[in-house]
């Protein structure tokens, strides 16, 4: 799939209510948590959305645009729909968004370029990445095509990614790791905790 096509979407708008605290500006090593994905992801897009309710630091880049949700409270899929009405109203070509979590310091981009590469425009309008049979929600590819039946769902109440994903049809990508958990991710300070011992042990 055309990588020019489609718009990178970082979520980061959640409350981090089991972590405390926004997690995406907890220091994972050297590094703020919300930096490793941007890392990974920064060199496949021409541009990326990060979606935060907060003033929040990363690493700048002019490639990033930094926004809130357009109605909080919608959970990710008031964030896609941001991301989706943010290509309309600015006028963008993508016909694509590409989202990811702010918390899964082990995303390597090879993953990202190897789900794209399996993917043909033609076969569907939602495809997530599925991997030791788990399905994972929000490292998806979106067509704008959807904008308007989401705005229609969140207006009756939809709020949960897979239900959403379930009725409009979504088609999974099969992924195999055999080393670490690439979409491990950090909910609570015990996982921090985790991932820093994965980063000594690297």
């Amino acid at each position: 799939m055309d990588h020019s096509n489609i718009l990178g979407v970082v979520l980061a708008g959640g409350k981090s209510q089991r972590f405390g605290e926004d997690k995406s500006q907890v220091k994972l090593g050297d590094r703020l948590l919300i930096d490793y994905i941007l890392s990974e992801i920064i060199d496949e897009f021409k541009e990326v959305l990060l979606i935060s309710n907060n003033k929040i630091k990363f690493k700048q880049s002019n490639k990033i645009s930094l926004i809130g949700d357009l109605k909080k409270g919608l959970g990710p899929l008031g964030g896609i729909l941001t991301a989706m009405k943010w290509i309309k109203e600015n006028s963008k070509n993508y016909k694509w968004i590409s989202t990811f979590p702010s918390d899964t310091p082990f995303f390597k981009k090879q993953i990202l370029k190897d789900f794209l590469e399996d993917i043909k425009d033609d076969e569907g309008k939602l495809f997530f990445i599925n991997s030791k049979n788990t399905r994972h929600n929000i490292f998806g590819l979106w067509s704008i095509d959807l904008l308007d039946r989401l705005e229609e769902e969140l207006h009756k109440g939809e709020r949960k990614v897979e239900m959403w994903a379930n009725k409009v049809g979504v088609k999974l990508i099969n992924m195999e790791f055999e080393n670490k958990d690439p979409f491990f991710n950090i909910n609570t300070k015990e996982d921090l905790i985790k991932a820093e011992e994965y980063l000594k042990n690297d």
